[in-house]
């Protein structure tokens, strides 16, 4: 049948309706209920369970249904789906997922056909404003990430922070357990006061939660997620410090660089452990620690990530030296300090897991009773990150999540937002604590370094001669088709050489502007920090072994660069050997390898033993003459093959070359003169010299194939030299800042190039000196720096991990530090990593962030990202304030930039249209678009994207076609990079065509409520908490617990505070012709909808009020504007329908008292009820996510995390957001999870 129904589903009819209906008892709340006959599947009405009759109860024959009283109607349920019974054509609400039963009005048997479910819907007439308002509702008021000052809630030891420190404001809505736990070293700390009570908090909290163990045994771990520049090296050796005292005398610290082993001596000798001893690991042999030869049996074992992977020549592994040193019954510290670095033990699809993530995973698994800390300022910015963390219990026995997979997995479907739950979850639980240095104080500035006129045009230069060079390589590679396998390599040669070069380029490009910003900074009596990526020493060390140790100027990074990858992998062709005398004698052996066993004529004939007179005999040859001398008996007589006589063996000649014998007598002209050993017969000379003349203009040939190749070769090496490119930016800023001697380097560069004294030319000497050893160079260089000997820094990714740089009120040098950056790691969380160096604990001030891009690409754009981040932290930005997007929105490799870059392509190669027109070109004008495409595939081409190109021919004389390789499609990393290697002009048309198609998926996406937004802020004018909140959960271990609050919201906005809006607007002056009220142009039920509008941040753009909902989110365009609404010229008019809107949606949503979701739907409801479940949320996550899996609204089933804010008394709870249809149900499955309080 293709009828769509529902069972009972309302409180079973009275027993005498039903003569023959069956009690049977609920499976659930054990009721008596009365089952109509025929009807074998119904829900309890009072628990809500679907259940069958039992099978016994089936199988009696009924009597044919009677005709019974229509049942009460019970309105629309709006969980269910509403359709028609085809028999008496009552409305009856069906589950879900329900197919068969009978009507319980006229009790016929029914079944629904999914496929007809859409025609029983009819068509709607659609309100327009109502859907526009249920879109910004949707959106939600990103909440991004605002920060709140923190203070330990619940510990007071210890002085103040001597810094303000925050926490996001999600995370401050979390209390953390009771602390129960008894500090030992609390007498010392506070007579030392070296430890703030921030710092104590977290050694309390690590301190109690080691006191637990997980369900698996193994004892539970602590992770301190506190940013950089907090101080996480003190609080660990405090960490170390108390556990002494319990008599715990061994301690592993695993940390990134052995550098850091000096800090961690710094940090315990502060919080007064001078009696610990550090031992760095890779300075002790592979022995027993604690044998008697290396004698350490107690102290701190310090060791790197790499040295936990390394192993001695004779097999000893460092980590089976470190178990044997702990043994299995270890119970002291494991601390992983900045334990990002064991990331990748859950490798994305494809890859591979690193041999540290499972090294860190191994030693916390053969020692399950150690106290484990992990330690990283990054370490939860990615869930699957996470995965070695195997001691915070979120996965595994007695959890929801069985194994890290599923973990990952539930965290991937509920986006950014749940990843905030979780770091609530652990704060709640006692497992973590994760505060952020204020960046209050810290002033920002994004300086654009428009790349200048000369250096444009060596940009431009350098992009053409790179698709020239491809050009040429894939010209001399077709040559060599026999090495297929070495042409994979060379294209991977080439495009890594070719993303460094442009980076250099682009570095180099920043370099005048650095210099000058410098020079000001020290005018102004600051010390500058320069931040770089990449030091360019491997083509300095290059330079200086191809050159010599004193040059003419300083290396070209980029020259270099492009000059060996020409050099060691231009395709040549084999150089040909040179032709001796040699080779003919080789010639002719190689036509006759083995002596022929039969003559011409057919005979068996006997082999004359004759030495062949050359050396170099051929194994087969050599095995072919023994094998007939042992065969041959009679070897005395042979026979002539010109006169076929028998004869003496001496008396006959041997061709040297093919082994026939004559009579030299037979021979014409006959030989009577003495015969040289190598004497060939007629056929063969012949033979050899034709096959030499042949050979001889082969190799000519062959030799001026391969002198035209070097030729080219020189030729492009040549064009290199002459091209103008850049020098190394590092040389080239300590150069122009002073020298060495002003500029203190902290890099991972072993040597550098410096001036000569005369001033010409440069000098490469070695960056360590008698007095300081190599490893203990940036050490040197940092203490300079602090000390004000040195007033510029530059430093490295490299070889500034963990170091402080900051105006330190313990150093001499405490002028304000000005924070260049010159090139910016791709990740918004690495450069914030790289301002925490200048940025930290104990500062005499703040410093000043100068960030600088080019105006090339995506540089620009990702400039405005960290530029807002650093504000969310509290940083002031100069000028504008609404720099840049969000994080989220602009991770260029998320889901949506893999579809946008895909979107492109497709459009580019013409196999799709282009979802927004380029930049620079009008949908009038369609030649122009065209023109785009062709320049763009034409550029695509150029840096290898767009292969297998063909020119068209007949109608399509001219056009290029290629395709795309699947895995490029959607590689957005190879697109970023590679952009760097076209001219500026099509790159930047290129990246704003990109970045346009990205918005529009974005914007779609929220439209259609699938936007991973993050945390969602519920606001609205009177916000009040309703009741007591319900307790549903609490978790054994920690006893924290999940809560259900419910608050009520008034959103609306009364007529006098929106006509005050209006004045206060005009009397600023600031009103423009266009603001005031408005009301739509159609009528909805007999009336229409009004808003309140004027001009918001950019002209032609307008904030919108409505009177019941208050301030959207969106901002209007004026052409939507004027589309939708008219303007209202009279104030009665407009107070008249604001005030009625006002009055009505305080009872009902926009769609009017019909809605399909009935009291259930919220869309432009002014008093609303809203409940949010807080607390704990990782133990019942299951739970939630089947309760709203079966709402009717798309934008319900999705999991929402929000943050709501009472008016009244400012309370804070951030959680999930549960649909008010979702209630009931998510309150019955979490009872079988735990009794309700």
């Amino acid at each position: 049948m293709g009828q769509p129904p529902v069972p009972l589903s309302s409180a079973p009819p009275p027993l005498s309706l039903y003569p023959s209906s069956h009690q049977v008892r609920c499976a659930g709340c054990r009721l008596i209920l009365a089952v109509a006959p025929d009807v074998t599947e119904f829900i309890c009405p009072s628990c809500h369970m679907a259940q069958m009759l039992p099978p016994e109860l089936m199988r009696r024959t009924l009597p044919p249904p009677p005709r019974y009283p229509p049942a009460p109607a019970h309105g629309i349920d709006p969980t269910k789906i509403q359709l028609p019974c085809a028999h008496c054509k009552a409305i009856l609400n069906v589950p879900h997922g329900l197919t068969r039963f009978a009507c319980p009005q006229c009790g016929i048997e029914l079944a629904v056909d999914v496929s007809k479910l859409n025609q029983y819907f009819p068509p709607e007439e659609v309100n327009e404003v109502a859907i526009d308002v249920e879109r910004e509702e949707d959106e939600g008021g990103m909440a991004g990430e605002t920060f709140t000052d923190y203070r330990p809630p619940k510990l007071s030891i210890g002085p103040p922070h001597p810094d303000p420190i925050v926490e996001t404001s999600s995370l401050s809505a979390v209390q953390p357990p009771e602390p129960t736990y008894n500090l030992k070293i609390k007498d010392d700390l506070l007579r030392l006061k070296a430890l703030s009570c921030l710092q104590i908090e977290s050694i309390v909290y690590a301190c109690q939660r080691h006191l637990q163990h997980l369900q698996n045994g193994a004892r539970a771990g602590f992770f301190i997620g506190d940013g950089a520049g907090v101080g996480k090296g003190r609080t660990i050796a405090g960490l170390i410090w108390e556990n002494w005292h319990h008599g715990r005398r061994k301690a592993l610290w695993i940390s990134v660089g052995s550098d850091l082993k000096f800090d961690a001596r710094r940090d315990l000798d502060d919080v007064g452990a001078h009696c610990i001893e550090v031992h760095a690991l890779n300075k002790l042999p592979y022995s027993k620690l604690d044998s008697k030869a290396v004698g350490v049996r107690e102290g701190v074992i310090f060791s790197t990530y790499s040295s936990l992977i390394a192993s001695s020549d004779k097999g000893r592994s460092r980590l089976q030296q470190l178990l044997q040193w702990c043994g299995s019954e270890y119970d002291g510290l494991l601390v992983f300090d900045e334990c990002h670095k064991a990331k990748n033990l859950i490798p994305e699809a494809g890859g591979q897991a690193t041999r540290t993530g499972e090294a860190v995973l191994e030693i916390q698994a053969r020692l399950p009773d150690s106290r484990v800390v992990y330690c990283s300022a990054t370490g939860a910015s990615e869930p699957r990150n996470m995965g070695y963390m195997a001691r915070l219990g979120l996965w595994g026995p007695g959890t929801c999540f069985p194994a890290f997979r599923d973990f990952l997995g539930a965290l991937d479907k509920g986006g950014v937002g749940a990843l905030e739950l979780v770091a609530m979850d652990m704060k709640a639980r006692g497992m973590y604590v994760c505060r952020t240095l204020s960046y209050k104080g810290a002033e920002f500035e994004v300086v654009e370094a428009p790349l200048e006129d000369k250096m444009m045009d060596m940009y431009r230069k350098a992009a053409e001669f790179w698709a020239e060079l491809r050009v040429e390589l894939l010209s001399a590679s077709a040559v060599l088709s026999e090495d297929k396998p070495n042409s994979s390599q060379l294209w991977r040669l080439y495009w890594a050489s070719h993303q460094r070069f442009f980076r250099h380029m682009c570095m180099s490009a920043k370099v005048p502007a650095a210099v000058k910003l410098a020079k000001q900074a020290l005018m102004e009596n600051k010390s500058v920090v320069i931040g770089l990526q990449s030091t360019g020493e491997a083509r300095t060390e290059e330079a200086v072994t191809k050159y010599g140790l004193e040059l003419d100027d300083f290396v070209s990074g980029p020259r270099e660069l492009l000059l060996k990858f020409v050099e060691e992998n231009y395709p040549l062709p084999p150089k040909p050997e040179s032709n001796g005398e040699e080779s003919v004698k080789e010639l002719q052996r190689k036509r006759h390898s083995a002596t022929p066993g039969v003559s011409f004529k057919g005979r068996v004939r006997k082999v004359a033993k004759v030495k062949v007179p050359s050396d170099v005999e051929s194994d087969e040859e050599s095995e072919t003459a023994s094998d007939h001398e042992s065969t041959d008996s009679d070897d005395e007589f042979q026979i002539c093959e010109i006169c076929n006589t028998e004869e003496g063996r001496k008396k006959l000649l041997r061709c040297s070359c093919c082994g026939q014998l004559v009579h030299p007598a037979c021979l014409v002209p006959p030989l009577l003169d003495l015969v040289p050993e190598d004497w060939s017969c007629h056929s063969c000379k012949e033979k050899t010299e034709e096959y030499l003349q042949a050979r001889l203009a082969y190799m000519a040939e062959v030799l001026k194939r391969y002198e035209a190749a070097v030729e080219r070769k020189s030729r492009i090496l040549e064009i290199i030299r002459s091209l103008g490119l850049p020098n190394n930016p590092l040389d080239d800023i300590i150069d122009q800042l002073g020298g060495p001697d002003n500029v203190a380097e902290m890099t991972g560069r072993r040597g550098m190039l410096v001036r000569a004294s005369s001033g010409k030319g440069v000098i490469y000497q070695a960056r360590n000196t008698k007095d300081v050893t190599m490893e203990m160079v940036n050490m040197h260089e940092k203490q300079l720096f602090m000390d004000g000997k040195k007033l510029v820094a530059i430093i490295s990714e490299a070889g500034s991990a963990g170091v402080s740089l900051q105006a330190d009120r313990r150093a001499i040098n405490q002028r304000r530090r000005v924070h260049l950056t010159l090139e910016l790691p791709w990740s918004a969380d690495r450069a914030i990593q790289q301002f925490g160096r200048t940025h930290r604990s104990n500062q005499a001030s703040a410093p000043e962030y100068r960030l600088l891009f080019t105006n090339l690409g995506g540089e620009r754009r990702f400039a405005s990202i960290v530029a807002k981040r650093l504000e969310s932290l509290g940083a002031l930005t100069q000028g504008d304030r609404r720099a840049g997007p969000s994080l989220s929105a602009y991770n260029y490799d998320s889901a949506y930039g893999k579809r946008a870059l895909m979107m492109m392509y497709r459009g580019i190669i013409e196999q799709d249209s282009l979802p927004v027109v380029p930049p620079g070109c009008s949908s009038e004008k369609p030649e122009s678009i065209q023109e785009f495409i062709i320049k763009a595939k034409a550029a695509l081409v150029s840096v290898g994207i767009v292969r297998d190109t063909i020119l068209g021919n007949g109608k399509d004389f001219g056009k290029v076609s290629g395709r795309i390789v699947d895995s490029d499609m959607n590689d957005v990393g190879r697109f970023l990079n590679r952009l760097l290697g076209l001219p500026p002009e099509i790159q930047n048309r290129l990246f704003e065509l990109f970045i346009s198609i990205l918005d529009i998926l974005i914007q779609n996406a929220r439209i259609e409520g699938h936007f991973d937004s993050g945390i969602v802020d519920m606001r609205a004018n009177v916000i009040e908490l309703q009741g007591t909140p319900k307790t549903v959960h609490v978790d054994p271990m920690s006893g924290a617990s999940t809560v259900l609050f419910t608050f009520t919201m008034d959103r609306g906005i009364t007529w006098e505070s929106a006509s005050t809006l209006l004045t206060e607007k005009e009397k600023d002056g600031l009103s423009s012709t266009s603001d005031g009220f408005y009301e739509s142009k159609r009528e909805w039920m007999g009336r229409r909808h009004f808003l309140l509008a004027f001009e918001g941040s950019a002209s032609g753009i307008f904030k919108i009020f409505r009177p019941a909902v208050g301030e959207a989110l969106r901002e209007m365009p004026m052409t939507e504007l004027k589309n939708k609404y008219r303007k209202v010229s009279s104030l009665e008019k407009a107070c008249k329908g604001w005030q009625d809107e006002y009055d009505v949606s305080s009872k009902q949503c926009m769609h009017g008292p019909k809605c399909k979701l009935g009291n259930f739907c919220t869309v432009g409801r002014r008093l609303q009820e809203v409940n949010v479940l807080g607390g704990l949320i990782l133990p019942v996550w299951g739970t939630i996510e089947k309760a709203l899996s079966k709402q009717v609204r798309q934008s319900h089933k999705q999991l929402r995390v929000v943050r709501i804010e009472t008016t009244t008394d400012n309370q804070r709870i951030v959680g999930l957001l549960v649909p008010n249809a979702a209630v009931e149900t998510v309150l019955q499955d979490l009872a079988w999870v735990q009794d309700i309080d």
